[in-house]
C-alpha cells in the first residue's frame, strides 16, 4: 500500500468516527493488506489526540469520607500527604469526633486493649494514666491529634450522610448530607466509608417494651443523668459491654439481674494479671527514653501479633488457652461453681472474641447479683417475664445487646440500581458481606471501605490495620488521579475467588463452631465474615502491593485510550528545569534518587527507586 493510501485509509477511518459520534476507543483499526505481499499486512489505529500536560500532573480529585473515628481520623492525617492535590472533606453525624469513643460514655467503658497498644504508630503516647485507658482518655488522644493536625478544617460535624448514588453520566458519587439547618447533595470523585461495625446500637426486639415505664437505654446510649445507686438494675448481655458496665453498676445498685443468652470465656488481660506493674515499670525509663518507650511498645504489641496460632482448630495453642481460662474464671468465681458451669461455654476460646472483664466475675458472685439464663419472654411496665413464668420488677433496663453487625452500609449507597445497604444484609443478594480484599465492592465504582468486612486480622493492633488501609486507598486514589482513570471498580470474578479463599480457610479455625458472635453476623455457625483469613502481617503484605489487575477502569479520555495520561512527553519537573531562575527558586532536584547516604553505605537498596514521590 502507497502513503497516499494509507494516509486516505486513516481520514477515512476517522471520519467515519466522527460522523457516527462513538468514541473509537474501542475500534480496533482497520487490517490493510497489501495484495503483493501478504506478510506486509498492518493495522491501522486512528492517532491519539495527545494531552498537553506533563505525566505527574493528575487531576484534583474530591474525596468524601464518612465519620470521624479512628479511620477518619487516620485518614485526615495520611490521605493528604499521599494524595497530592486532594480536596477531602469528612462528614461526621456526632457533634464531635472520637467514634464509639465518644458515643460510648456508660460507666466502666474502656479499650479491652492496653492503651499504648490501641494509639497511632506513628503518634505515640507515653502518658496514659493506665494500662487500659478509659473511653474518654481514649477519646482525649484522638481530638488531641485532631487539634494537632489541624483536621478540623476537613471535618464537618453533625453531618449526617443520608445516601450515595453514583452517576454513571457524571463519573461520580452524588451523596446526600443532612445537618441540622439544612440539606445538600455533594459531588464526589470518590466514596470511602469509616463508620466501622460499632456505630449503630442495636435494642432487643421483646413484647412489652414499649410499655416499660422505667428507663430503658442501650450501652452505648447511655443516660447521663441516670443515678444507679440503690436502684433495681436489668443488664442484657454478656459481650464487652455488657463485661465492663456491670462491676461498677454491681457497687452501688441495690439489685441487679443480668441476663445472658450466649456462655462466654473471661480471659486475662494481655499481658497478663501484672501488666499494670509491667507498664509502670517499664513506663519511668520510657518516658525519658524513645528508644527505650519503642522497646517497650514492641514488646508489649508482639504479644498481640503472635496469638494468631491460637484460633485454629485443634491447636495446642487454643488447647492451652481453654485450659488456662478455665483454671483464671473458676478461680476467680470462688465457691461459686453453679456460676461456672452456667458461664463457661462448650465452643472453643476465640470462636467469639476474648474480652478480659476486668472485675466482672467477682461482680458477678456478689450477693446483689442474680445470674438469668431463662430466655426472656417480655416486658411489663414494671419489669421483665422470663419464659419460665418469673417475674423480676426493675427500675431501669440497660441493653448491652451489640450492634448492627450485618457489615452493611450505615446508609443506601446505590451503583447501577442496586442499593449495597440491602444486598449486603440478609435476604438481599448476596446476602452477606461480599468484599474484594475487605476494601471494596465489585459493581460499585471509587467506592473505599474502612473497617469493613473481613477487614481486621484475628491478632495485631487494629490502629496498625487502619493505617494499612488507609495507604491501600491512597494508592488506589493516586492512580485514579494520575492515570487518567474516571472510575475503577474490583470485578466480580476477583471478588468471587477471595471469597472461594475465605470459606475455604475458616472452616480450619475455631471462629467456624457454633456460637454466635460479630464474626459471624451472630449467626450460629454462621459464614466468618468479620475478621481477615490470615495473621495481621498477612494481610498488611496483601495491602502493600495492590492486584491492579483485579481491577476494572474506565478512562476521562475522549478516545478511551489508556495511555493518554503519558501527556505530552514531559514532567513537571522537566518544565521546572526549562526555567532557569525558577528551577534555582524552587531549588529543584532533577535527581532525586541520589543521596547522601550512598556515599557512607546506608542506602536501603530495598526501597531503592520504589518511593512514589521520588519518580
Amino acid at each position: 500500500m502507497t502513503s497516499k493510501a494509507r494516509l486516505q485509509a486513516i481520514s477515512n477511518h476517522l471520519a467515519t468516527s466522527k460522523s457516527d459520534g462513538k468514541s473509537n476507543a474501542n475500534t480496533g483499526g482497520e487490517t490493510l493488506t497489501s495484495k503483493s505481499d501478504a506478510a506486509q499486512t498492518r493495522t491501522i489505529y486512528p492517532p491519539l489526540e495527545l494531552e498537553d500536560h506533563p505525566i505527574d500532573e493528575g487531576r484534583r480529585l474530591k474525596v468524601v469520607v464518612v465519620g470521624a473515628g479512628i479511620s477518619g481520623i487516620t485518614s485526615a492525617i495520611l490521605l493528604p500527604v499521599k494524595v497530592p492535590d486532594i480536596e477531602l472533606v469528612i462528614y461526621e453525624r456526632n457533634s464531635d469526633v472520637g467514634g464509639v469513643w465518644h458515643t460510648n460514655t456508660y460507666p466502666g467503658v474502656r479499650c479491652d486493649v492496653p492503651a499504648h497498644a490501641y494509639q497511632s504508630t506513628f503518634e505515640p503516647s507515653a502518658t496514659w494514666s493506665t494500662a487500659y485507658a478509659t473511653g474518654a482518655e481514649i477519646k482525649a488522644y484522638w481530638k488531641g491529634i485532631v487539634e494537632k493536625y489541624d483536621l478540623g478544617k476537613y471535618i464537618h460535624l453533625n453531618s449526617r450522610v443520608t445516601r450515595a448514588e453514583w452517576s454513571e453520566e457524571k463519573g461520580k458519587w452524588l451523596v446526600g448530607v443532612a445537618s441540622p439547618n439544612s440539606t445538600s447533595t455533594v459531588e464526589a470523585d470518590f466514596l470511602i466509608t469509616g463508620t466501622g461495625h460499632f456505630s449503630d446500637p442495636r435494642l432487643p426486639e421483646y413484647p412489652g417494651m414499649e410499655d416499660f415505664q422505667g428507663l430503658l437505654r442501650h450501652s452505648s446510649d447511655w443516660d447521663p443523668t441516670f443515678e444507679p445507686v440503690g436502684k433495681r438494675i436489668a443488664v442484657i448481655g454478656n459481650g464487652a459491654s455488657g463485661l465492663q458496665v456491670l462491676p461498677p453498676l454491681q457497687k452501688v445498685a441495690a439489685r441487679i439481674d443480668h441476663y445472658a443468652r450466649s456462655k462466654t470465656y473471661v480471659a486475662a488481660p494481655v499481658g497478663g494479671e501484672h501488666l499494670e506493674q509491667f507498664v509502670a515499670d517499664r513506663l519511668e525509663q520510657a518516658k525519658t527514653s524513645p528508644e527505650e518507650y519503642i522497646r517497650f511498645r514492641k514488646d508489649l504489641e508482639a504479644e498481640l501479633f503472635s496469638r494468631f496460632g491460637g484460633i485454629f482448630k485443634g491447636g495446642e495453642k487454643n488447647n492451652v488457652a481453654r485450659e488456662t481460662i478455665t483454671k483464671l474464671m473458676s478461680s476467680r468465681l470462688g465457691d461459686r461453681t453453679d456460676l461456672l458451669e452456667q458461664i463457661l461455654p462448650d465452643f472453643a476460646p476465640n470462636c467469639r472474641r476474648l474480652t478480659p472483664g476486668p472485675g466482672y466475675l467477682e461482680a458477678l458472685a456478689a450477693e446483689n447479683v442474680d445470674y438469668v439464663t431463662q430466655p426472656i419472654a417480655k416486658f411489663t411496665k414494671t419489669g421483665i417475664q422470663t419464659e419460665d413464668g418469673t417475674h423480676r420488677e426493675v427500675d431501669a433496663v440497660i441493653c448491652s445487646t451489640g450492634h448492627d453487625i450485618s457489615f452493611s452500609t450505615a446508609f443506601p449507597v446505590i451503583a447501577n440500581g442496586v442499593d449495597l445497604q440491602q444486598a449486603w444484609r440478609p435476604g438481599g443478594s448476596p446476602g452477606f458481606p461480599d468484599s474484594y480484599l475487605s476494601i471494596a465492592a465489585p459493581g460499585y465504582p471509587n467506592f473505599l471501605i474502612l473497617l469493613g468486612p473481613n477487614a481486621t486480622g484475628p491478632a495485631g493492633t487494629l490502629c496498625h490495620s487502619v493505617e494499612t488501609q488507609v495507604t491501600y486507598c491512597a494508592r488506589v486514589l493516586r492512580k485514579a488521579a494520575s492515570q487518567g482513570i474516571r472510575s475503577m471498580a474490583p470485578t466480580a470474578a476477583a471478588t468471587r475467588d477471595f471469597r472461594a479463599y475465605c470459606e475455604s480457610f475458616f472452616p480450619r479455625t475455631v471462629m467456624s463452631e457454633y456460637c454466635s458472635s460479630w464474626y459471624n453476623g451472630g449467626i450460629k455457625g454462621g459464614r466468618i465474615h468479620g475478621l481477615w483469613p490470615g495473621s495481621a502481617a498477612h494481610v498488611a503484605a496483601v495491602r502493600s502491593e495492590p492486584r491492579w489487575e483485579d481491577w476494572e477502569y474506565t478512562y476521562l479520555n475522549r478516545q478511551g485510550n489508556r495511555f493518554a495520561w503519558l501527556g505530552n512527553g514531559w514532567t513537571r519537573r522537566d518544565v521546572t528545569a526549562s526555567d532557569p531562575a525558577k528551577a534555582k527558586a524552587e531549588n529543584l532536584d532533577l535527581t532525586p534518587w541520589l543521596r547522601t547516604e550512598a556515599f557512607i553505605g546506608k542506602v536501603d537498596l530495598r526501597d531503592y527507586h520504589e518511593q512514589w514521590y521520588t519518580v
